[in-house]
């Protein structure tokens, strides 16, 4: 399991997509940065989990099956904006 720490966005205004992600591993301290094209085949494998946090909830980031797939996170069914919240790089 990661925790998304921060993210990058491309595109200009209004046009703005995650193109990556900064991401830290409670389990072993490890932090590390992704493209959004590595974060989704990650993710996209069962046994790995995202998610975003701060301190106190975690909600969970999903793969969106677009053209290309993107990230966004999902909470209690509900897709929400939580990782455009995060701080940017």
């Amino acid at each position: 399991m990661i925790y998304i720490t921060q993210i990058r966005l491309v595109g200009g205004t209004r046009h703005e997509h995650i193109a990556g992600v900064r991401w830290r591993n409670p389990g072993n301290g490890k932090t590390g940065q992704s493209t959004r094209e590595t974060i989704v085949t990650w993710i996209r494998d069962p046994k790995h989990d995202a998610r975003v946090t701060d301190g106190v909830n975690e909600i969970d980031v999903d793969v969106v099956n677009a053209t290309p797939p993107y990230i966004q996170t999902q909470a209690n069914g509900e897709w929400t904006d939580n990782l455009l919240a995060l701080p940017q790089f």
